[in-house]
């Protein structure tokens, strides 16, 4: 191991440190933390539980990450945080343990940016290229797919879940569903049209571009039910990412933000 490890760092034994790991003054590394290959945890930060994480992640000073659920339901049971590669978790963020109730794990997929103050609560589940804004706060259970952008004092209600290249718009409170693509605001949110910017930056083809827009107008904009919609859109031929919107629409337990 060739990182540099401050003197007054704490790391207890049974910790498994990788190689080219840097760890600031002051951090505190428990016993059941791995950490991957050339990732830097800042000063006064602190890593507990069984939480994993892979390579080239950067922990700023003083976040908080692994530690128990705030869950009154946690009775000590042995759930994980893991999280994947080349994530930035900013100051003063927490990020918590899984719990029984919720698969026993809390997932962090790669190249998130989570920054200051941003909470990711027991059982959710990220996965790539997403960013939490200064202060936002995911309930227990919520599902964030990729390219997701939350912003800034954002509230994510328990078990709700933000599709693919989803934007959610600064301090809105979201309390159901947001389907893949689209941009919503307020509180509660509601729908304000597609995430085009989003989509543009990602790379979407135009053609892609023309069916999602035909599928946000049949599923929200018309007199249809949703299931008629989803019926309609199927027959007219559906891309993979219209494919990939429906697919989240039928799978909706909590209901869908309109």
């Amino acid at each position: 191991m060739s990182g540099r490890i401050h003197p007054s760092a704490i790391i207890e034994q049974g910790a498994e440190i990788g190689p080219d790991v840097d760890i600031g003054p002051y951090a505190v590394i428990g016993a059941q933390v791995r950490i991957g290959a050339r990732t830097v945890i800042g000063a006064h930060a602190v890593l507990g539980g069984r939480t994993t994480l892979g390579d080239d992640n950067v922990v700023f000073h003083h976040a908080s990450v692994g530690a128990v659920p705030q869950d009154l339901k946690f009775k000590g049971e042995p759930s994980t945080l893991e999280i994947g590669h080349r994530n930035q978790i900013r100051e003063f963020a927490t990020l918590h343990l899984g719990t029984e109730n919720g698969g026993m794990v809390t997932r962090i997929g790669n190249d998130n940016l989570l920054m200051n103050y941003s909470h990711v609560a027991h059982d959710c589940i990220l996965g790539d290229r997403n960013v939490l804004a200064n202060g936002v706060q995911l309930g227990g259970h919520v599902t964030i797919q990729d390219y997701v952008v939350v912003g800034a004092l954002s509230g994510i209600h328990q078990f709700v879940r933000l599709g693919e290249s989803v934007m959610i718009g600064g301090g809105s409170m979201v309390s159901l569903d947001v389907v893949p693509f689209c941009n919503a605001t307020g509180d509660r949110a509601t729908l304000h049209g597609l995430n085009s910017t989003g989509l543009k930056r990602r790379g979407i083809s135009a053609d892609a571009m023309t069916a999602i827009k035909h599928a946000y107008r049949a599923l929200f904009q018309s007199k249809l039910k949703v299931a008629d919609a989803v019926t309609e859109i199927r027959a007219a031929g559906a891309c993979p990412e219209v494919e990939r919107m429906l697919a989240f629409v039928e799978s909706s337990e909590r209901g869908l933000c309109r």
